[in-house]
């Protein structure tokens, strides 16, 4: 199974509304002066750029993707504030340090070769600017997902290995850290984002699964209704569902930071 992530607005309803959580808590952390030159790599559907804006008021934002259906839902919510380019991660289409403030948000876990990602993120920054990057924590306290791979497991065994739990086993704190030493980055700091991922009801929780956008919702399309069905009755007997029909969970990013020298 091959997950789709091309079109920016089923991604908006499946993670987005979560991506903008983490990503204005993400721009606290940094704590950056304003007036800077910045590069958000991976933008997606502009989450990361748009915190950037509200909260850092930079002299230039770039913003890179790979995927035209994510610039296009980018650039119909930030417009001319932002100057978008499509591009790849390992082959960054700008000059050896030409910004400030390189960042990525959520993308590290997706990219082939990371390590070469975290050395271009630092080709493109000018010396005493600072990259830093945040990827979510598949492997350990990402509830609204880890609840659906385990009811998908227990119905498909063999889905196992599409559980993003142990997809993504190097979503840790160490290896973040670890990608941004053997960069050469210092002064690295790192860091955990906790937000809450309240959904209203059980169908605010499932319909997004039903997108096709990701590897959750790719899944679930490729099932036979019988199949998404028992799913469903699953889900519903496990979630943490309170007596107003509300799901509180949680989900946490792990953030890295540091300078170029």
């Amino acid at each position: 199974m091959k997950a789709s992530w091309e079109s920016g607005d089923p991604y908006e309803y499946f993670m987005g509304r979560w991506s903008s959580l983490v990503a204005r808590s993400f721009v606290d952390w940094l704590s950056p002066s304003f007036r800077l030159k910045w590069l958000d790599i991976g933008c997606g559907s502009g989450a990361l750029s748009e915190s950037i804006i509200h909260g850092c008021k930079p002299a230039e934002l770039i913003a890179v993707d790979q995927s035209e259906g994510f610039l296009k839902v980018a650039q119909k919510r930030l417009g001319s504030r932002v100057n978008f380019k499509i591009g790849d991660a390992l082959a960054l289409p700008l000059d050896d340090s030409s910004v400030n403030f390189t960042v990525s948000g959520l993308v590290l876990n997706f990219i082939s070769e990371p390590q070469k990602a975290i050395a271009e993120m630092k080709r493109v920054t000018s010396p005493e600017g600072t990259v830093a990057a945040y990827i979510w924590d598949y492997g350990g306290r990402m509830e609204f997902l880890k609840y659906f791979w385990d009811a998908v497991v227990e119905l498909d065994p063999e889905a196992s290995s599409l559980h993003e739990g142990n997809r993504f086993p190097d979503s840790t704190e160490d290896n973040l850290k670890e990608l941004f030493v053997n960069a050469g980055i210092e002064g690295i700091k790192t860091g955990r984002i906790e937000i809450d991922t309240h959904f209203r009801d059980f169908d605010d929780y499932w319909k997004p699964f039903l997108g096709g956008q990701g590897p959750a919702p790719t899944y679930v399309l490729s099932l036979a209704e019988s199949d998404r069905n028992k799913l469903q009755d699953i889900l519903l007997q496990r979630l943490p569902i309170r007596a107003d029909g509300s799901i509180p969970m949680r989900a946490r990013a792990w953030a890295a930071k540091g300078k170029v020298q």
